[in-house]
Parts: C-alpha cells; structure tokens; sequence
C-alpha cells in the first residue's frame, strides 16, 4: 500500500495541473483541424454551386442564340430579304420573356466570309453575362 502524505499530494497536485494544460491544448489542436477541414470543404462546395449555376446560365444562353436562329429562317421562308434585314453592320436583336437575348446578323453567300449556298446566320444568345453564339448556313 501506498502511503498518502503530503508530499504525495502536492505531486498528485502537480500532475494534474500539467494534464488540464495538454487537454487545452490538445483540444485547442482539434478544433483548429476541425475549422480547416469545414473551410476546405465549404470552398469546394461554394466553387461547385457557381459552376452549376453557370450550366444553368449556359443552357439559357443557347437556346436564345437558338431562337434566333429560328427566327431568321422563319422570316426567311416568309420571304423576307434576311441579309438586308439583319447585316453584320446592323444586326437583329430581341429579348426574351425570362431576360436573355439574342443578336443575329446575316451573310449572303456572295459574301466572301460565307460558306452557305445561300446564307450564312450568326447568333450569340446572352443571359446574364453567360453567351453562346451558332452558326447556320443556308
């Protein structure tokens, strides 16, 4: 058996002040990788989110330009006179009901710059600061 006496005390004393320092510090140490890995993974899910909402604003942007593309050869089958209605100098703009909008200019094939056998259309759809641009020939 061990006798318990004063000085047995004060090392008991000391030795457990020491281990209240290490769990401060080692907790201290866990918290400070909890915090890291909860920012990196925040980071990775904020960067992604934005990548989404970008496909998303893509998609828009492309059927816009789609559209008018659409419209020209609409027009076009309507008889219209598409290169003089829309030429590159002067080109057709519309916006849409959900915002975008899309700008078009036509060729004529005698156009050096033309490869079509009639028209070459060009549209570039916008939505928010996202564009996409198609080309058609005729």
């Amino acid at each position: 058996m061990m006798e318990v006496g004063p000085r047995t005390i004060k090392m008991m004393f000391k030795f457990s002040q020491t281990q209240k320092g290490v769990s401060i510090y080692l907790s201290l140490m866990i918290m400070t990788i909890l915090l890291a890995i909860v920012l990196g993974v925040s980071t990775i899910l904020i960067s992604q989110q934005k990548s989404i909402k970008g496909m998303g604003n893509s998609v828009i942007a492309f059927y816009a330009a789609d559209t008018g593309v659409e419209k020209i050869i609409y027009d076009a089958f309507q008889g219209e006179d598409i290169a003089a209605k829309c030429p590159e100098a002067n080109p057709c703009q519309a916006t849409l009901d959900n915002g975008a909008t899309y700008t078009v200019f036509v060729l004529a094939a005698s156009d050096p710059k033309c490869a079509g056998s009639y028209y070459c259309i060009k549209s570039v759809g916008e939505y928010q600061e996202t564009k996409r641009a198609l080309e058609a020939e005729l």
